[in-house]
C-alpha cells in the first residue's frame, strides 16, 4: 500500500489506522524512516545478521523486517531510499523472502509494507530517480491524504480536538476560541498542514492568560485558492442547496464537493488558458494530482486554449 500526500498531513496516522483496525492489529507496528537508513547499511538495517556475520556482530540482531513480522512495515518517505536500498526492497517485495546477513538460507516474512511519501512517485521515476518496478510493486493500493486547506472545515474540527487535549494534558479547565481565532483558522491556508496546526494550538494554548484563545500570530489572509472558497461560501445561499432534499447528508456533501471542484478546476483551466502545469500552480497541487482531477471530470484542456495560440505555445 502506498499513502501519498504533503508533509504534515498525517500519513503515518492513517498506517497507524489501517493497522490497528485490521486483522493485524496484534501485531507490531514497525515506523522506519526512509532517509535514515545509512546506504551502506540497509541490508542489516532490513534483514538483519547473524553472530559473527562481520567484525563486531558479537550477537545475532533481527531486521526491521523480522520486528514487523505479523504486523506492518511503515517505511515513510520513500523518496530518500537510496538506489541501493531501492533494489533491496524490491527483492525482498518479490517474493517476501531474505536472508540475514551471514545466515545460509532465505527466511518467509508475514508482513504488510506500507510506504509513504510527500513526492510525486512516478515523475521520479520518470526522471530516473526511483525505480518503476518498485513503484508498481508499492503501488497495489494508493490512499491520497488531501492537505488541510482542501479539507473544508477540519482545521476548526481538529483545533478543538487539539485544544481539548491539551487541557487534558495540562490538567486545566476546558478552554474555547474566540470567534475572531474561528474565523483566522477556517481562512489560513496551513502550508504545514495539521502538524503546523498542532504545534500552533500547543503554542497558543500554552501562552493564553484567558479562556478563549485569541490566535494572535496567525495571519488572517489568505491565498487565492483559499480566498475563492470563502468567497464562494458567503456568496452561496443559505436554503438547502437543489436537489438536496430528502438525500442522506453523506450523499449531499459528496455532491456539493464534486460540484466545487469541477467549477474550480473550470476557472483555472480558463484562467491558464489549458496550461495544465500553470493551473496546477495556481492551486498550489502536483502537475500529476491536478491532471487526475482534469481526466476525473473530463475537461480536455485543449478546449480552453486560445484558437489563435500554435498548438506549442
Amino acid at each position: 500500500m502506498l499513502i501519498v500526500g504533503e508533509t504534515g498531513t498525517g500519513k503515518e496516522l492513517a498506517a497507524r489506522a489501517i493497522h490497528y483496525l485490521s486483522a493485524r492489529t496484534e501485531g507490531p507496528f514497525v515506523p522506519i524512516n526512509c532517509g535514515s537508513l545509512p546506504d551502506t547499511l540497509i541490508g542489516r538495517e532490513l534483514f538483519g545478521h547473524l553472530r559473527g556475520a562481520f567484525t563486531d556482530a558479537r550477537e545475532a540482531r533481527q531486521g526491521l523486517i523480522a520486528q514487523a513480522e505479523g504486523g506492518t512495515l511503515f517505511l515513510d518517505e520513500l523518496e530518500t531510499l537510496s538506489s541501493h536500498g531501492q533494489v533491496a526492497l524490491l527483492r525482498f517485495l518479490q517474493d517476501y523472502e531474505y536472508r540475514p546477513l551471514g545466515a545460509a538460507r532465505s527466511q518467509a516474512a508475514n508482513v504488510r509494507v506500507i510506504g509513504a511519501t510527500n513526492a510525486d512517485l512516478a515523475e521520479l521515476s520518470d526522471n530516473g530517480h526511483f525505480r518503476r518496478d518498485l513503484l508498481y510493486r508499492l503501488n497495489v493500493l494508493t490512499v491520497d491524504v488531501p492537505p488541510l486547506r482542501a479539507r473544508d472545515d477540519d482545521a476548526l474540527l481538529l483545533a478543538q480536538a487539539f485544544l481539548r487535549k491539551f487541557c487534558d494534558r495540562y490538567e486545566t479547565s476546558q478552554r474555547s476560541f474566540h470567534p475572531k481565532a474561528i474565523e483566522a483558522l477556517l481562512a489560513y491556508h496551513w502550508p504545514g498542514n495539521i502538524r503546523e496546526l498542532e504545534n500552533l494550538i500547543h503554542r497558543e494554548f500554552l501562552l493564553a492568560d484567558a479562556p478563549e484563545l485569541v490566535l494572535a500570530a496567525l495571519p488572517r489572509s489568505a491565498p487565492a485558492e483559499r480566498r475563492v472558497i470563502l468567497r464562494r461560501r458567503a456568496d452561496a445561499p443559505r436554503a438547502v442547496p437543489s436537489g438536496a432534499a430528502g438525500v442522506k447528508f453523506r450523499a449531499a456533501k459528496a455532491r456539493a464537493i464534486a460540484e466545487f471542484e469541477r467549477e474550480y478546476i473550470r476557472d483555472l483551466l480558463q484562467q491558464s488558458a489549458g496550461n495544465v502545469s500553470l493551473a496546477a500552480r495556481l492551486a498550489g497541487k502536483e502537475r500529476s494530482r491536478f491532471n487526475r482531477l482534469v481526466r476525473k471530470y473530463h475537461f480536455n484542456a485543449r478546449e480552453f486554449r486560445n484558437p489563435a495560440q500554435s498548438p506549442g505555445s
